[in-house]
């Protein structure tokens, strides 16, 4: 049996980065079900009524954002012009220092076709 797509919120501003194709870098923290997260897994970003489904390529953990900005791509990460220091700030609002020190996972995705379910 075919696994199922998992759904995961996510606000507008990057849903549309990653439906453009802009973002292909998603970046969360280490909660054990971000942990279950896999290559070839489907996942569909949904902000509103709006969805994007895509393909999970890698998933790579660092120990802090600091780590994980190093080793990616930042402009896989953010929009367009964003620095490292506005990345940086922009994951720290998102995620406060507790669940930083979970681990960050950075999800690199493709874009999927759509398949009616």
């Amino acid at each position: 049996m075919p696994e199922q797509d998992r759904v995961i919120q996510i606000r507008r501003p990057y849903l549309d980065l990653i439906a453009d194709g802009t973002k292909t870098i998603e970046v969360r923290v280490g909660y054990p079900s971000m942990r279950r997260i896999h290559p070839g897994q489907a996942l569909v970003f949904e902000s509103g009524g709006t969805r994007c489904r895509t393909q999970v390529v890698k998933v790579a953990e660092y120990p802090t954002f600091e780590a994980m900005l190093d080793a990616e791509d930042n402009e896989a990460i953010g929009s367009e012009g964003m620095d490292r220091a506005e990345l940086l700030a922009a994951c720290r609002e998102i995620y406060p220092p507790e669940k930083e020190a979970l681990g960050v996972l950075a999800i690199h995705l493709q874009l999927a076709p759509t398949t009616e379910r």
